[in-house]
């Protein structure tokens, strides 16, 4: 048994591995499609972006094996201070990051950035996992939930101080944890809901919805009071306070959009919601996304014969759009067996979280694939266009050390934590 222990690799779920190393290979071969050129296209010329990729790819040998160094009871016990110190460099890349685009969102060390952001998000879901892990934690108590929602919402705050909002949608991926382990739908509806507000106000106008929010909350307060007769004498202040909340809430939507969010961002609103077309300007990548897309047909043009991905029509294109270039080169059968095989990947997480022997390691599992669902689903949707463009990465696949990193760490702590499940009986 000690001799198992002493071997890093013992209990490792092959499938996982093997299934992250096919989305990593085929995640550079598209990196190299999408910034080679004929001029640059030896694979091994490191001043590239393809051959940098490949410097973080092998880096992240060293990480893994660090990684699997420690066993499932580190990871529970130092969460809470992994996740103090994470947030430390959250605030410290506010006073000493770099601006990129923007965004105060980078360490710069000898010409190479770090984003603590891309990392936070696993130590955040090792903290939340350590949280509601602990035995005397009842979710269905309104404290608890609060305390809950601080640890999310905590490391969303100082990433939005950057501004990095596309990173901060991301831990709204952990109320599908919460709900999972017990936390009512509600909160999940009343999100939704208020989505569907958000956009049929910006699409409509504050008047218009407002008028018809109230029309439909009255249609059924009569329709209640109707069948009992005493709805009213029992729920005045419930009613009161639908009205009073949802007018405000409209109101509210109405000012932000009009006063607060920034004009480049609404841009995106009115291009995604068909109030304007604008393929020159602030919709010009998505447009190129999706000529590039619909140009790959159902069985693509070939690996490197994509005209548009090497013409370099769509900027971006080996980061946040790269999987225009999977579409391009390798048509709907490609694009739909990448997603095939997030998805495999995806089930084998929440199949080996469903294992778990203690609850911190299935806590910490539906936060791990909650976390790449949301980026597969929100990239993709945003490079085809029924989402708008929010800069999320498309994990294994986008160009770049960090997210590569972030999304390794996240994996195989993981991975760590399912291998010594026999363990921790």
């Amino acid at each position: 048994m000690r001799q198992e222990r002493n071997n890093i690799f013992v209990g490792i779920d092959w499938v996982t591995v093997i299934l992250y190393i096919i989305l990593i290979i085929f995640g550079w071969v598209n990196i190299y499609a999408a910034s080679s050129n004929e001029i640059d296209n030896q694979i091994f010329n490191f001043s590239t972006r393809y051959g940098k990729q490949l410097i973080w790819i092998a880096l992240s040998i060293p990480i893994i094996i660090f990684v699997l160094f420690f066993n499932s009871k580190f990871y529970e016990t130092f969460s809470s201070i992994l996740y103090v110190i994470s947030i430390l460099f959250l605030i410290g890349v506010l006073v000493f990051g770099k601006k990129i685009n923007g965004a105060t969102s980078w360490y710069s060390f000898g010409g190479v950035g770090l984003q603590p952001s891309e990392f936070m998000k696993a130590f955040t879901a090792l903290a939340l996992a350590k949280l509601m892990s602990d035995r005397q934690y009842n979710l269905g108590l309104l404290k608890n939930q609060v305390k809950a929602f601080v640890i999310i919402f905590l490391p969303a705050f100082f990433i939005a101080l950057q501004p990095d909002m596309g990173s901060v949608l991301i831990y709204f991926s952990f109320f599908f944890v919460l709900n999972r382990e017990g936390l009512t739908l509600t909160y999940i509806i009343l999100g939704t809901f208020s989505i569907l507000l958000f956009l049929l106000t910006i699409s409509f106008g504050v008047a218009t919805v407002l008028t018809i929010s109230l029309t439909l909350i009255s249609t059924y307060i009569l329709y209640a009071i109707y069948k009992n007769k005493r709805f009213i004498r029992f729920n005045i202040f419930k009613v009161i306070g639908t009205y009073a909340v949802t007018s405000i809430f409209i109101i509210g939507i109405g000012y932000i959009y009009d006063n607060v969010i920034e004009q480049h961002q609404k841009d995106r609103f009115d291009i995604l919601l068909g109030k304007i077309k604008d393929n020159t300007g602030i919709g010009y990548n998505t447009y190129q996304a999706e000529l590039t897309i619909s140009s790959g047909g159902f069985s693509g043009k070939g690996f490197l014969k994509g005209d548009r991905t090497q013409g370099n029509f769509v900027p971006e294109q080996d980061t946040d759009y790269i999987f225009s270039t999977v579409c391009e080169e390798w048509g709907f059968l490609g694009s739909s067996a990448v997603i095939i095989i997030f998805s495999l990947f995806l089930f084998r997480i929440i199949y080996l979280a469903e294992k778990q022997t203690n609850k911190f390691g299935r806590i910490y599992g539906y936060g791990v694939v909650s976390i790449f669902f949301f980026h597969v689903i929100v990239n993709i949707g945003m490079v085809i266009g029924i989402l708008p463009t929010i800069g999320i990465p498309l994990p294994f696949f986008s160009y770049g050390g960090s997210s590569l990193w972030g999304f390794t760490l996240l994996l195989f702590i993981f991975i760590r934590l399912d291998a010594y499940k026999a363990y921790d009986l």
